[in-house]
Formats: C-alpha cells, sequence, structure tokens
C-alpha cells in the first residue's frame, strides 16, 4: 500500500465513470482501488471520489483521481460539472441490458460536450459473470466502440475479471496521446479533496508471479 503523499507522481489525471445507474461504476471503481465487491453498495448520489496510483511500463508513477458520477436523470445537472478536466472516461453499460447500452450515445455525447477535447474514453461491458441473461453481443458492442474511436474491454465487478485491464489501459493510453502534458494545477482543489481517499500502487507486472485472486464479499455483478 502506497503512502499518501501528493508529491510522489509524475503526472495527475482526472477519470470519470459514467454511465446508467445499476451498470457497476461504483463495484468497478471499489474492486480495482480496494479489491472488494459489495453487492449491497446503493445508487450514488451526485458524485463520490476515488484514488489509485499505477505504475506505467515505463515506470512513470500516474495518481488517478476517479470521479463516480451518478446515472440518475435528476443528477445530470449535477455530474456534468465534475466532467470538467477530465482526460479520460470509463463509459459503462450492463451487458444484460441492452437499454444500458442504447443509452451510451447519450453519455458519449455528453462526455464530447463537457470534457478535455482529447479525454480517452474506454467503454466497459459489465457483469460478464451473468452469461444466461445477456443482451448485447460482444461483437455490436465493439462496432459502437470503433465506430466511435473507443477503447472497449468487458469486464465483472463480481469476480475481478478485466476491471484492472480497463483502468489500465485508459491509462496508458491518456499518457500515449498527451506525452508530458497534465493538468495539474487545474485538478489542484480535486487533489485537496482526495487527502483521505484510498490509495494503491499497482506495480509493472511479473509474469512469474501468478496474480493474486480478487476479494470477494458476495453477490453478482
Amino acid at each position: 500500500m502506497a503512502s499518501n503523499d501528493d508529491d510522489n507522481f509524475d503526472f495527475l489525471y482526472k477519470v470519470v465513470v459514467t454511465g446508467d445507474s445499476g451498470v457497476g461504476k461504483t463495484n468497478i471503481i471499489t474492486r480495482f482501488t480496494t479489491g472488494e465487491f459489495n453487492l449491497e453498495n446503493k445508487a450514488t448520489i451526485g458524485v463520490e471520489f476515488g484514488h489509485a496510483e499505477v505504475t506505467l511500463a515505463d515506470g512513470t508513477q500516474v495518481k488517478v483521481q476517479i470521479w463516480d458520477t451518478a446515472g440518475q436523470e435528476r443528477f445530470r445537472a449535477i455530474t456534468r460539472g465534475y466532467y470538467r478536466g477530465a482526460v479520460g472516461a470509463l463509459m459503462v453499460f450492463d451487458v444484460t441490458k441492452a437499454a444500458s447500452f442504447k443509452n451510451a450515445e447519450k453519455w458519449l455525447q455528453e462526455l464530447r460536450e463537457h470534457a478535455d477535447a482529447d479525454i480517452v474514453i474506454m467503454m466497459v461491458g459489465n457483469k460478464t459473470d451473468l452469461k444466461n441473461q445477456r443482451e448485447v453481443a460482444t461483437e455490436e458492442a465493439k462496432k459502437f466502440a470503433q465506430k466511435n474511436n473507443l477503447l472497449y474491454i468487458e469486464t465483472s465487478a463480481l469476480d475481478g475479471s478485466n476491471i484492472k485491464e480497463a483502468f489500465q489501459q485508459t491509462i496508458t493510453a491518456i499518457y500515449e496521446k498527451r506525452g508530458k502534458h497534465t493538468d495539474t494545477a487545474e485538478q489542484e482543489p480535486a487533489k485537496q479533496t482526495a487527502k483521505n481517499t484510498q490509495v494503491i500502487k499497482i506495480n509493472k507486472p511479473d509474469n512469474n508471479q501468478p496474480e493474486q485472486p480478487p476479494k470477494k464479499q458476495g453477490g453478482c455483478c
């Protein structure tokens, strides 16, 4: 576990996680930052905040602000304001709910309008553990992602499948796209908010060491 030191990083990136209510955004974030899953998570009200440190393959230290936005319509005016300064986004839909995939167009439009012009967007099809309830085909989702120049990955917050990869691929793409540019001055107020948030450090993968299974706390999604 890394210490919560605001100076111990090379770059600071703001990443928002968006999508319909109930698609698993909060559990995706907590699975990434704490390794845990909670079936009893309630719908996010407004915006919540998470924090992580990631070590890229070249040793670059990136501190990531992860903003969990509410998917409910009545909070949209609030959450739009938090897109400002975001250089990355996970746009999540539930593979067992076709309506959440259909609404991806709406979430994409909001990101394009309110976030950074060069934002990197990872489209995430979540809840792949519910195979028998699937309503959205992988190829259909990939086609949408390709059409709109998005990254694409499928995950399960329940069993941890591809959660780390979703964030790492997004952060790496931001780093490669933006080079040495970062908006640390603009994001300074948010850094102060993060003083008591969970901080983890993900090191360069060691192919000789098996990955430990993620911790579960019951339930599906």
